[in-house]
């Protein structure tokens, strides 16, 4: 037997402030028979065509070292460069740019959200696949 991933859980000082972010950077949604709304504790959202799910919970303690896990996201359309471009006019600070680290056409852009939550910014599936059929 084994188990699968539910959801993605995110604690957080403002549930419904950080989905809504959330929902802004990804395109997800609010589950169709439970809206999330301003004041709720736990707010889930959920990605329209995967059907992957995020739940973020309100929690007393504030963030205070380095997420021992965290979010890789490739961008749907486009490419990396403009996705970092649109993830820092939503806001998202910079903590790191990796691109061209390990050679050209490779790499990453590390982000937090607005309660410190570090993401990464990867290359989109087609600029991945020039870069190994480059690489060849």
């Amino acid at each position: 037997m084994t188990s699968f991933v539910s959801h993605t859980t995110i604690d957080c000082a403002n549930a419904y402030d950080l989905s809504e972010w959330w929902k802004g950077l990804l395109g997800y949604v609010d589950l169709a028979d439970d809206p999330n709304n301003p004041g709720d504790e736990e707010c889930m959202i959920v990605d329209p065509d995967g059907g992957h799910r995020l739940l973020f919970i309100e929690v007393p303690e504030d963030k205070v070292v380095k997420n021992r896990i965290h979010l890789d996201l490739r961008p749907r359309a486009g490419t990396r460069d403009e996705e970092v471009d649109r993830v820092r006019r939503l806001g998202a600070r910079e903590l790191a740019d990796r691109r061209g680290q390990y050679g050209p056409g490779t790499g990453w852009v590390v982000f937090a959200d607005p309660e410190g939550n570090e993401f990464c910014v990867l290359m989109s599936p087609e600029e991945r696949a020039a870069a190994l059929a480059g690489s060849e």
